[in-house]
């Protein structure tokens, strides 16, 4: 429990939480953007 209080209500803890959300956040918008760009690549070769 001391866990979540410290991530929630500490300075330290909330800069963690923001960069997990932030590598979350930028891996699906990076595997949506490279999926694009595959799906394109195979649309332009057929």
């Amino acid at each position: 429990m001391k866990l979540m209080l410290d991530l929630f209500s500490t300075d330290y803890g909330l800069m963690s939480l923001g960069v997990i959300l932030f590598v979350l956040f930028m891996g699906v918008f990076f595997f949506n953007m490279f999926k694009k760009h595959v799906q394109e690549e195979m649309r332009a070769k057929k």
